[in-house]
């Protein structure tokens, strides 16, 4: 089996279109058009409370970019579990990957159903890898690492890159955020990575309390943490250089002097880093 595997799309599925979900009201951050009212309204909220709000998906998305391509091309990792997808936002991690890596596996995991009603713009693998779309929680890690479709896509048996890219500030401390992280990495062998970022109130802490507070009320947990706390999500990891650096700081590109792409700390108020497992 190989190339792109489509999932059972859901035809009178609930979509949840009477309620926020993350994955659409980060589409509408990043200027999509796959969310509704209460997404747009969320967003427009949090945006109130914060203006700086449209800054931390664009570069998570850059930073994703980056962290994936030097998965690939310079950790020579060959398979992903991409763990809260969000809607097809090009470049899509297969495709950083497999523009390395044609033969480079990626399974795709959320519990959005309009994600997963997008899933065929999604799965469009190269020819020599393969790509599969899990539907489910990250806070039921059994239900990720014993499905079918990873376990047809992914060989548990060599390194995998788990990337959890903005969404742990989704899950609130009582799920224990650091034990599904160690659950997950622990059902993957040495020579593994971690790819992770994580919404940060150190540089702005009313302003984000704001933005959580919007959420909070229309039924969303969010939970900002201090680097200190998002720094425990790598223990017993070995971090790659930079370490755990506010997003544009690690391995960036080149921005020319003066360019409108230029943002400070305060704006992304987003940590990441990558780590490997020993």
């Amino acid at each position: 089996m190989s190339g792109t595997e489509h999932p059972h799309e859901p035809s009178a599925r609930d979509l949840g279109a009477d309620r926020p979900h993350p994955a659409r009201v980060y589409d509408y951050l990043l200027g999509g058009k796959d969310n509704y009212g209460p997404d747009r309204e969320a967003a427009e909220q949090g945006m109130r409370a914060n203006p700086h709000s449209l800054i931390p998906p664009r570069e998570n998305r850059a930073f994703l970019r980056r962290a994936v391509h030097y998965l690939a091309a310079e950790a020579g990792i060959r398979q992903f579990l991409d763990i809260g997808t969000g809607l097809p936002t090009s470049p899509n991690v297969h495709e950083v990957a497999q523009a390395v890596a044609p033969d480079a596996r990626v399974v795709y995991v959320d519990n959005d159903p309009i994600v997963l009603a997008h899933a065929r713009a999604l799965l469009t693998s190269s020819p020599e890898g393969r790509t599969r779309y899990v539907d489910a929680d990250l806070r039921n890690a059994g239900a990720i690492l014993d499905s079918p479709e990873l376990r047809a896509t992914l060989d548990l048996d060599q390194p995998v890159a788990l990337l959890l890219v903005a969404i742990l500030h989704f899950v609130g401390d009582d799920d224990d955020p650091a034990g599904i992280v160690a659950r997950l990495l622990d059902a993957l062998p040495s020579g593994s990575y971690l790819a992770l970022s994580h919404l940060t109130g150190d540089y702005d802490p009313e302003a984000w309390a704001g933005v959580a507070a919007v959420y909070r009320r229309s039924g969303v947990t969010m939970r900002v943490r201090s680097k200190p706390r998002i720094e425990e999500f790598f223990d017993g990891l070995e971090l790659v250089e930079p370490g755990v650096q506010c997003l544009p700081r690690w391995r960036p590109e080149p921005v020319a002097v003066g360019s409108a792409d230029a943002v400070t700390d305060a704006q992304v108020s987003v940590y990441g880093g990558v780590a490997r497992k020993p």
